[in-house]
C-alpha cells in the first residue's frame, strides 16, 4: 500500500492547481485531477486505483470506462450539459447586457451633447440673413438679396386672431409640446431611410431654429442639431419668446420678412389690426410664399385658407358663426418690389440663378432669408465684354430705341453659362428667353439630319431660285437673286441658299429635323403654354423648319450650337456652380452634367466643317483668322422688312448666340434707316464679343475635311448664277452703313413668297416669357405669318390675310 493515494494532496495546497503529467501514475500531485473532483459514488476523496472512481486504472485504454469517466453523468469538465432553454436564456442575458450598455452609452452621449449645445441669444441673431450672389470667381459680388422690408414687433403687437391662424396652420400644440414633434421626426426618418423625400415634421420651435440658427442643408446631421437646439431652446425660453421670434423671422413673400412687414405688404395694416381672415391668408404663405400668393395661385391659396379657418374652428379659436361668415379678404396687388434683384443687366442673371435653385428644391425662405452664398458660372471679364459689345455697337452711332438685343455664351465642355445679356433692366422682360424665329440659323440642324441619313456635306443639291415643292404651292426663293443649280451642301450653307435647305428638309423629313434640333438644343416637346415646340399653331412641322419658321430662344441656339461644338454631346446649360451658407459650409457643388451623345461625333464634325466659311463670307471673321464655325439668320417680316436677325457661332470652348429684334414684330432698321440683317448689327456684337473673350487664348483647331462621303443623288451639274444684289429682287440693295461692314451678297436678305393656296392663313402663338416673368407693354408675337417665318413658308404658312409672307435668309 503506497504511503498516499496518487490523487491525494501532497504538501501545502496553497499553490496553483496543476494537472499532473498524464504519463505518471504515482508521484506527488498538488491537487486532485478534474476527473477525481467529479468522481463517482465513494464517500472518500482518496480511492485506490481501479475502484471505479475518478481516476483511470493504470494501463486503461478506454475513455468511457468508469462512472467517473467523461461518458458518465458529468458534462464537459465534469459539469452537467446545459439544456437548450438554459443556452437560450444565457444568450438573452448577454443580448440584454449589450443593449443596456448601448442605452447607457447613448444616454451619456445625449447628456454630453445636450450639455454642450449652446443656444444663441435670439436677440443677437439677425432674423433674415442676406443672401449674396457672386460671379464665378466666388468673390466679386453680383447682387445682395433679403435685406429690406423688415420690422420686428413684440408678440402683443400681433393680433390674437392672426396668432391663432398661424398656430392652426403650423403647430396647434405649440404651447404644450416639448419643442419637437416625435411623430414628425419618426415620419421624416422613415421617409429618408426608405428613399422618400428628405423632410421633417417640424414644430414652430424647430422651424425657428432652422431659419434663425442653422443652414438649409437637408442632412441627418443638420436635423440632429436642430433636434437638440429645439429642445434646449424650449427649456431655456418661454413659449411666447419663441413664438415672437418666429413671427419676426419667417418669410411671407413679396420681400416681406416677419409678420409686421407682411401685414403691411398684403393688407396695408399693422400686424395688430389683422383679422382672422387676413391672418389665415398670411398663414398659408409660410409653407410656400411664391406658390401660395393669392395673386399667383388664387385657387390654391383660397383652398388652403379655408382649411386654416376649419382648423381654427376645431380649436375653438373661431365660432361656427364666425367661420360661416368668413370671406376671403382683398389682398393688395404686388407693389413691384424687386426683392433685392439688381436693377442692371446682371439682375436677369440673378433671376436665372434663383430659378435654378428653386428647381433644385430650395424654398423662397431659404433663398431670400437663408444667408446663402451663391456662386454663379458667369465669368466677370466675359460678362463685361458682352456688355461692352452691346453698348459699343448700339451707341456708335446711336441705334433706334425700339431695337432689343440678347446674347448668351456657353462653355460647350460643361454647359456653364459664361455671359448672359437679356436686356438692360434686371426687372423687365428677359429677351434671352424670348421665343423668336431663327431664320437661316436653323440650317445646321437640317444638315446634321441629312448627314445622319448618309448625305455628306459634299453632296450636291439644286439651289436654283425660285423653286416649288410638293408641300406648298408658292415658290421658295433665294435671297438676293442667288441661284446655284448644282451646289454642294457646304457652298449652299455658306451662301445660305433657301431653296437648297428647304428641299433638303423636305427630303430628310421635317419631323426628323425637329428631332435633331430638340435633342441638340435640349428643348421640351412643348412650351409652358402647351404649344408644341418647333411646330405651327396646328401642331404640324413642315419643311419650312429648314429655313427657320418655328420659334426658338437665344439661349436655345447657344445651347444647340454648343452641342455641335462638343462633338454632338449635349449638356444642359446652368448658372449656379456652388452654394454655401453664411459660415462657408458647402450646400451645393455642381460642375455640369456628364452630357449625352445626341448627335453622332462624325455628324457633328462634318456640320462644323460646313459652317467654317460663314464668318469670312459674312465679313465677320475673328481676329488673326481664328477658326470658328458660325451661321447668320434673318427672319423676314414682309416683302421689304425683317423682324429678327441672328448671329450664332462657336469654337470648341465657347458657343455664343446674338439676337436682335423688337418688343413686337416691328421692322428692324439701323440708325441709317437700312434693314438689319444677321451679319449686320448682331454680327458686329458677336464678332466684338468673341474677339474680346478669346483674346490671348490658344487657337483651337476645327475639322479640316469631312468624314462622311457624299451621296450620288445630286442633280446634274449646271452653271451657277452669281448673286446680283444684297436685297430681294423686288427691292434695291440697302446702303452700306458705317456701324458694321457690309454683308456679303445673298447671305442676309429674305425674299418673298405667297402662302399655299390650299392652306388658310394662320398665326403662331405669341412669344411666351419664361415662367414667373411678365412682358412689358405689348405681347411679343411668336412666328410670323404662316409659312412666313424663316423661309418661304410651309404648311400653315402665310402672312395674315393671305398677304405675301417673307422667307428667311442668311
Amino acid at each position: 500500500m503506497p504511503s498516499h493515494d496518487e490523487t491525494s494532496p501532497v504538501g501545502s495546497g496553497a499553490g496553483p492547481v496543476r494537472r499532473p503529467p498524464p504519463a505518471r501514475s504515482g508521484g506527488a500531485g498538488r491537487a486532485r485531477t478534474t476527473a477525481a473532483r467529479a468522481g463517482g459514488s465513494g464517500s472518500g476523496g482518496n480511492r485506490p486505483p481501479g475502484s471505479g472512481g475518478g481516476g483511470r486504472p493504470p494501463g486503461s485504454g478506454g475513455r468511457g470506462g468508469g462512472a467517473g469517466g467523461r461518458g458518465g453523468n458529468g458534462g464537459r469538465k465534469g459539469k452537467p450539459a446545459r439544456t437548450k432553454k438554459q443556452r437560450r436564456r444565457r444568450r438573452l442575458k448577454i443580448l440584454a447586457g449589450v443593449v443596456a450598455g448601448m442605452f447607457v452609452l447613448l444616454a451619456v452621449f445625449v447628456g454630453v451633447v445636450y450639455a454642450t449645445t449652446e443656444v444663441p441669444d435670439p436677440n443677437s441673431v439677425q432674423n433674415a440673413q442676406t443672401t449674396v450672389v457672386y460671379y464665378s470667381d466666388g468673390t466679386t459680388e453680383m447682387g445682395r438679396l433679403g435685406d429690406e422690408n423688415r420690422t420686428n414687433v413684440t408678440l402683443d403687437q400681433v393680433s390674437e386672431p392672426a396668432r391663432n391662424a398661424i398656430l392652426a396652420a403650423e403647430n396647434r400644440d405649440f404651447y404644450s409640446d416639448p419643442g419637437i414633434s416625435l411623430t414628425g421626426i419618426v415620419r421624416a426618418a422613415w421617409n429618408n431611410v426608405s428613399g422618400g423625400s428628405t423632410q421633417g415634421g417640424s414644430t414652430i420651435t424647430q422651424q425657428y431654429v432652422k431659419n434663425a440658427f442653422l443652414t438649409s442643408e437637408q442632412t441627418f446631421s443638420r436635423k440632429f442639431q436642430e433636434l437638440f437646439l429645439a429642445i434646449k431652446l424650449d427649456n431655456e425660453y418661454s413659449k411666447d419668446e419663441i413664438f415672437e421670434n418666429y413671427l419676426n423671422t419667417i418669410y411671407f413673400g413679396r420681400g416681406a420678412y416677419g409678420i409686421e412687414a407682411a401685414a403691411n405688404t398684403f393688407f396695408g395694416v399693422p400686424a395688430a389690426n389683422l383679422t382672422a381672415e387676413q391672418g389665415a391668408v398670411l398663414a398659408v404663405l409660410i409653407r410656400n410664399p411664391s406658390g401660395n400668393d393669392p395673386e399667383v395661385n388664387p385657387e390654391g391659396a383660397t383652398s388652403r385658407w379655408e382649411r386654416v379657418l376649419d382648423a381654427m374652428q376645431e380649436e375653438d379659436w373661431l365660432t361656427a358663426d364666425q367661420r360661416a361668415a368668413a370671406v376671403y379678404p382683398p389682398v393688395l396687388p404686388r407693389a413691384g418690389s424687386n426683392l433685392g434683384i439688381p436693377a442692371g443687366p446682371e439682375g436677369l442673371i440673378v433671376r436665372q440663378a434663383l430659378d435654378e435653385l428653386r428647381a433644385k428644391g430650395y424654398t423662397d425662405q431659404q433663398i431670400q432669408a437663408g444667408g446663402l452664398r451663391i456662386t454663379t458660372t458667369i465669368d466677370k471679364p466675359a460678362q463685361d465684354a458682352a456688355l461692352a459689345a452691346v453698348n459699343d455697337v448700339m451707341t456708335d452711332p446711336v441705334q433706334p430705341e425700339n431695337l432689343r438685343e440678347a446674347l448668351v455664351s456657353i462653355d460647350p465642355r460643361t454647359g456653364a453659362v459664361r455671359a448672359y445679356y437679356g436686356g438692360p433692366n434686371g426687372n423687365e422682360f428677359d429677351y434671352a428667353q424670348a421665343l423668336r424665329q431663327p431664320g437661316s440659323s436653323m440650317k445646321p440642324y437640317v444638315l446634321a439630319t441629312a448627314l445622319q441619313q448618309g448625305i455628306g456635306v459634299e453632296s450636291r443639291r439644286d439651289g436654283s431660285s425660285p423653286q416649288t415643292f410638293s408641300d406648298r404651292d408658292a415658290p421658295v426663293r433665294n435671297s438676293g437673286g442667288a441661284s446655284c443649280g448644282n451646289c454642294t451642301l457646304v457652298e449652299a450653307m455658306t451662301r445660305s441658299l433657301n431653296t437648297t435647305y428647304y428641299g433638303l428638309a423636305l427630303e430628310v423629313g421635317p419631323d426628323n429635323v425637329r428631332t435633331t434640333a430638340l435633342a441638340a438644343a435640349g428643348m421640351p416637346e412643348a412650351w409652358d403654354d402647351g404649344a408644341k415646340t418647333l411646330a405651327n399653331a396646328d401642331g404640324g412641322t413642315g419643311a419650312s423648319i429648314g429655313i427657320g419658321e418655328y420659334e426658338m430662344r437665344p439661349i436655345d441656339q447657344a445651347h444647340g450650337f454648343a452641342t455641335l461644338a462638343a462633338g454632338g454631346v449635349e449638356r444642359t446649360p446652368y448658372f449656379v456652380s456652388r452654394v454655401t451658407d453664411s459660415t462657408g459650409a458647402v450646400l451645393l457643388e455642381y460642375g455640369g452634367d456628364a452630357g449625352e451623345q445626341v448627335i453622332p461625333a462624325d455628324v457633328a464634325s462634318d456640320t462644323t466643317y460646313a459652317l467654317e466659311g460663314v464668318a469670312d463670307y459674312s465679313r465677320r471673321p475673328l481676329d488673326d483668322d481664328r477658326p470658328v464655325a458660325s451661321k447668320t439668320g434673318t427672319q423676314g417680316l414682309n416683302a421689304e422688312d425683317n423682324s429678327d436677325a441672328w448671329m450664332v457661332g462657336y469654337t470648341p470652348s465657347l458657343s455664343t448666340a446674338v439676337w436682335m429684334g423688337t418688343e413686337v414684330r416691328d421692322p428692324i432698321r439701323n440708325a441709317s434707316g437700312a434693314i438689319v440683317y444677321g451679319s449686320g448689327l448682331p454680327g458686329a456684337i458677336w464678332q466684338q464679343y468673341m474677339d474680346a473673350v478669346l483674346a490671348g487664348t490658344p487657337e483651337e483647331p476645327l475639322p479640316e475635311e469631312p468624314l462622311i462621303d457624299a451621296d450620288r443623288n445630286g442633280p446634274p451639274a449646271t452653271q451657277s448664277t452669281p448673286p446680283t444684289s444684297e436685297a430681294p429682287a423686288t427691292t434695291s440693295a440697302p446702303p452700306v452703313t458705317s456701324e458694321a461692314p457690309a454683308p456679303a451678297p445673298t447671305s442676309e436678305v429674305p425674299v418673298t413668297s405667297t402662302p399655299p393656296a390650299t392652306t388658310p392663313p394662320t398665326t403662331t402663338p405669341p412669344v411666351t416669357p419664361p415662367a414667373g416673368t411678365t412682358l412689358p407693354g405689348p405681347v411679343l408675337p411668336g412666328g410670323g405669318g404662316a409659312g412666313g417665318g424663316g423661309g418661304g413658308g410651309g404648311p400653315g404658312g402665310g402672312a395674315a390675310g393671305g398677304q405675301p409672307a417673307a422667307a428667311g435668309g442668311g
